[in-house]
């Protein structure tokens, strides 16, 4: 995060500020912000996507220093809640820092679900992209890796030989996990040059900014909008529903993501049951399942996961 790094560090990020802030004032406050979440170890994404938020309210009206003015700005927006939910996470972080006291807002959040493109589109994307760029693209689509995770693999997790990645640093309190790849993929990673220690030395801003511009430019020249809702985080969830579809293992999956709760894993079967209703048949042989030994023993003979009623845990494979 070499745009975070080169921030000073010379900046007391954790002093009390008084009530009132001038416009001017704001970017620098903001930059202290950007340097103290670097310091309590949030991923270069968050931060990111923490300091536009802010920046969004104060052109909305907000003084951050003035929580009341926040909670005005917020719901003058139009923004989805979801939106204004983790606004309200960024804020609260602010004032953290600054120690100010806040009634946060209520705001409701619904997940929306995913858009899941054909795998073609995340094909015709990466063919498109700069060398760089296609291979975190085709690394995102083969191991379902979160963007931030990815930007922090080192050549030493690579293992050429056995054609494997191993990720040690899981974001989101995930555990560490090893990935099998394609050919194809090791021989672009073998086609970067190395001389970092990390395969993608830049930030995420700026590998964003690079697929941003691949993508309106394909999106333009294919005549297809559906690209312009493709996101880095878009092919963990094309690779979420795939697999899931391949194996009807929702723990195999939850495993794959990196996930702590069954419960994130479970939107994916959701998801896939929609997508692919109408391509096999819809006759199932349902079993009820007392243990985890059960469950493992059904799940590994290609029953799928439909749901706990009664503290019995139902499941069900097709004809």
């Amino acid at each position: 995060m070499s745009n975070i790094e080169q921030k000073s560090e010379k900046r007391d990020a954790g002093a009390t500020q008084p009530s009132q802030t001038s416009q001017a004032d704001v970017k620098g406050k903001l930059v202290e912000f950007l340097w103290w979440l670097k310091k309590q170890g949030f991923s270069e994404k968050t931060i990111h996507g923490y300091v536009e938020m802010l920046k969004l309210l104060v052109a909305s009206g907000a003084n951050l220093f003035e929580p009341e003015t926040v909670k005005e700005a917020l719901a003058k927006l139009e923004k989805s809640n979801s939106w204004k939910h983790a606004a309200v996470c960024a804020y609260s972080k602010f004032a953290e820092m600054h120690k100010l006291q806040w009634e946060k807002p209520k705001v409701k959040r619904v997940r929306p679900l995913p858009f899941i493109p054909l795998e073609r589109e995340l094909d015709d994307l990466i063919a498109a992209a700069h060398k760089k760029t296609a291979c975190f693209l085709q690394l995102l689509k083969e191991t379902g890796m979160r963007a931030g995770e990815a930007l922090q693999l080192k050549w030493v997790d690579v293992d050429f030989e056995r054609r494997t990645i191993t990720l040690n640093t899981p974001e989101k309190g995930g555990n560490p996990r090893i990935f099998k790849v394609s050919p194809k993929l090791i021989e672009m990673l073998n086609s970067l040059p190395r001389k970092a220690q990390k395969i993608f030395p830049v930030s995420y801003t700026a590998l964003k900014c690079s697929f941003l511009r691949v993508r309106r430019k394909l999106a333009h020249k294919l005549q297809n909008p559906r690209l312009l809702q493709i996101s880095f985080h878009t092919f963990r969830h094309w690779k979420a529903t795939m697999e899931y579809h391949k194996t009807r293992d929702p723990l195999y999956v939850k495993e794959l993501l990196g996930h702590k709760k069954l419960d994130t894993t479970l939107l994916y079967i959701q998801i896939e049951k929609t997508l692919f209703q109408n391509s096999s048949s819809d006759e199932f042989i349902v079993k009820i399942a007392k243990t985890p030994e059960e469950i493992q023993s059904l799940l590994a003979v290609g029953f799928e996961w439909v749901g706990v009623k009664d503290g019995l845990v139902y499941l069900r494979k097709r004809v």
